[in-house]
């Protein structure tokens, strides 16, 4: 009879039909009260349909009940016409309402179908864009690797090569006295630039994992200073310290922390003329009220008097291999970038306005701790 209710469904509008009929028969014509008790609740049958089968079915529903009832409703049209009329017009209300829940139910269930299918849809896009940036990543890590090897190899040749000369020049049993020694003093000199290079790479590709603890900024500033001060290159170089008062702890790795501060300071000795000056400046910034950075953050900026570096070049300061100086390897500034990522925090480069270069670290004072 109801197609498109479910067998649940169907059992219960069905059941409730059946007995609000049955239950109509055993009541007198003449007791109207009760009569109309019971035909109010035709709207429950009728209401159920609508909800689970829509318009099409209160409409079957309304054309069973109309059927079972009518020889009823006929009857008691002898002893009360007015009360036969009364059920007839609200019969048709009950409809006309299950109807128009139905519609309102087949375009809601219509509205919930379109929401999974684009749920659906949406999960299938989004696995696909998945795989899609996995592959990606894998062929930028194995670009990366490749460019990484071409550079490495690059940079061995050059003192393979001068090892090799001198290599062949012993071996040839053609050099004697000041030019023996110049022979062994390369090959040595070429082997531990060599191994340089080669631990520079392995602390680039396999950095150590950091061990956080309480930093004091203002301790690590000074130890920099004081062991830039016993380095032959600060000779003619003033290091100068500016630490704010009030910088609170950090939380990172002291060792790691010092090491990168330690290498930018080297960097900008190392770049200034002799008798110029070179600033650690160290200072608190308090976090902004709708910024993630709960505590705030900790900037230390090293600022040189150097020629700086061009515009073009600054991109690439921090890849591995790019140096502008002569006998640097290229991998200091790329191994303290890596660093900082792994500390939570950054590095950046930029020129000043009048000449140099200022390399400023900036860590949270609170690390965020990842789920």
């Amino acid at each position: 009879m109801i197609q498109r209710i479910g067998e649940h469904g169907r059992a219960v509008v069905a059941t409730a039909v059946a007995v609000l009929s049955g239950l109509m028969w055993l009541v007198p014509p003449a007791d109207v009260e009760m009569e109309n008790s019971l035909h109010h609740l035709n709207f429950i049958p009728l209401l159920v349909a609508a909800v689970l089968s829509g318009w099409r079915g209160a409409a079957l529903t309304l054309a069973a009940t109309a059927i079972a009832q009518a020889p009823y409703i006929f009857m008691s049209h002898r002893v009360s016409p007015e009360n036969a009329l009364d059920q007839v017009v609200e019969l048709g209300i009950f409809g006309v309402a299950s109807v128009i829940a139905g519609i309102l139910a087949d375009r809601e269930r219509r509205r919930t179908g379109e929401l999974e299918a684009t749920t659906i849809e949406l999960r299938r896009v989004y696995a696909e864009l998945q795989a899609s940036v996995e592959k990606l990543r894998r062929s930028e890590r194995l670009y990366a690797a490749g460019q990484l090897a071409a550079s490495l190899a690059h940079e061995i040749r050059n003192p393979l090569e001068g090892i090799s000369g001198a290599a062949n020049l012993l071996h040839r049993g053609k050099v004697s006295g000041q030019n023996f020694q110049d022979c062994l003093e390369i090959i040595q000199l070429e082997s531990q630039r060599l191994n340089k290079l080669l631990s520079g790479f392995l602390e680039f590709a396999r950095p150590r994992v950091p061990r956080f603890q309480p930093a004091d900024v203002g301790t690590l500033v000074d130890s920099v200073r004081l062991l830039v001060a016993q380095s032959p290159l600060a000779r003619g170089t003033y290091v100068n310290t500016e630490v704010a008062v009030g910088i609170p702890e950090v939380e990172s790795d002291p060792e790691q922390l010092k090491q990168v501060l330690l290498n930018l300071v080297l960097n900008a000795v190392e770049a200034s003329p002799n008798g110029s000056e070179v600033q650690i400046m160290a200072r608190f910034e308090a976090s902004l009220e709708r910024s993630g950075d709960r505590g705030g953050h900790v900037s230390i900026c090293v600022v040189d008097e150097g020629p700086g570096i061009p515009a073009e070049d600054q991109e690439k300061i921090f890849e591995p291999f790019f140096t502008t100086r002569e006998k640097g390897s290229g991998l200091g500034l790329a191994i303290a970038a890596n660093i900082m990522q792994q500390l939570g925090g950054t590095l950046t480069a930029e020129n000043n306005t009048t000449r140099g270069m200022r390399f400023c670290i900036t860590l949270p004072v609170r690390r965020e701790i990842k789920q």
